[in-house]
């Protein structure tokens, strides 16, 4: 084949040290040559196996504080779930054999670290055995400040309540300048950074997003991926890293973009996403995953070919897309998931959030899995 990808950039990306410039020069190679390259480090790191998880999203409140201007799901006078209400959603994860329950909400005006700890302790406490992967940075730093803590404490206290995992979301671009245009209020880069770095230090592990497709430029992309490369050289504590192309409806950024002739992300630059991550994370983070909720079921199968290894979870409720637009469900059946990934020519497994092996598939086979860097 004769690549129109240098044959030095090729080997920096395999030895794990791609450059910023080597990813702006990958966006203009054919997509399909990048595609085939970020398959074939997929490939490399996890085999043909494409996971995912039994789990289930449970948004306790839509109130919040915050002005995000991406934000279509935030509301002045929403519930707020109490304890009860959160352990009934938690008991009808456990019944359909969810493995894990992710927890988040916005932000409160007088609610501390006392209530977060509050649904980690009665989850524990009915269902010692299920997986808390739950509040973003963003609500781990709100809390602490309300509680009159530091970060550092308030991750450790929600370590002793039994908190296992946090979702590193609120990232959207680590850019105080597009952090100034859509979320002002939200914390900045510095401190995502640093709430997750404290995250990794009290035994807490993370996964790593990026809401990509409004402001920013590629150049920030590509230098949020490489900040999120280097907290996982420094801690080793991400699971996974999860690009999430922007929803722009029902959000004063959307609608501005709209009026301006820009939509939603083509479903190319999607996928050239998709590959570009594979190819930085090389050698740091295995597991690349698409969310079939914002792509589409049969779109988050092709992206199985552009470095793509694990497709999230069964969900069974999902608010803050939907809400933004997205029209492709709120949750599916394991045994459709391996549908879809059998038809993408890879094995399916389910996993465990941390990437373990879980026994049995819904369809009755078992196989090994590899690609997981944290351990339980």
């Amino acid at each position: 084949m004769n690549s129109k990808i240098p044959k030095d950039l090729i080997e920096r990306a395999y030895q794990g040290k791609s450059t910023k410039e080597d990813a702006l020069l990958l966006l203009e190679v054919p997509p399909f040559e990048l595609f085939k390259f970020a398959d074939e480090l997929r490939s490399l790191a996890v085999g043909d196996t494409v996971t995912y998880v039994m789990n289930r999203n449970i948004n306790f409140t839509s109130r919040c504080l915050g002005t995000c201007g991406f934000c279509a799901f935030r509301t002045n006078n929403g519930k707020v779930l109490s304890i009860e209400e959160i352990m009934e959603k938690v008991r009808e994860a456990e019944k359909a054999n969810a493995t894990e329950v992710c927890i988040q909400g916005g932000l409160l005006p007088d609610v501390g670290l006392d209530f977060y700890q509050g649904i980690v302790e009665a989850i524990k406490a009915e269902f010692p055995e299920m997986h808390i992967h739950s509040f973003s940075p963003m609500e781990v730093y709100h809390a602490a400040h309300i509680s009159g803590i530091s970060v550092s404490e308030a991750l450790r206290r929600l370590k002793r309540s039994g908190l296992d995992t946090m979702p590193g979301t609120a990232a959207e671009i680590l850019s105080d300048r597009v952090r100034e245009i859509i979320c002002p209020l939200k914390i900045k880069t510095g401190e995502w950074i640093e709430v997750v770095r404290q995250a990794h230090s009290a035994g807490i592990p993370t996964t790593a997003t990026m809401m990509y497709g409004h402001v920013e430029t590629p150049e920030e992309r590509i230098d949020h991926m490489l900040i999120i490369r280097d907290i996982q050289k420094e801690t080793g504590g991400i699971t996974e890293f999860v690009p999430l192309p922007f929803m722009p409806y029902n959000n004063p950024i959307g609608e501005k973009m709209i009026r301006e002739g820009r939509y939603a992300t083509p479903g190319l630059e999607d996928l050239k996403t998709y590959a570009i991550s594979r190819i930085l994370f090389h050698g740091h983070v295995d597991n690349i995953q698409a969310s079939w909720v914002k792509l589409g079921k049969k779109f988050a199968q092709f992206a199985l070919h552009c470095g793509v290894n694990d497709l999230g979870g069964t969900l069974m409720e999902e608010s803050i897309s939907k809400s933004a637009g997205a029209c492709h469900g709120e949750m599916i059946t394991a045994e459709e998931l391996e549908w879809m990934i059998h038809g993408a020519g890879r094995v399916p497994k389910e996993r465990t959030t941390l990437y373990r092996e879980v026994n049995e598939l819904a369809s009755g086979n078992s196989r090994g899995m590899s690609g997981c860097r944290v351990s339980e």
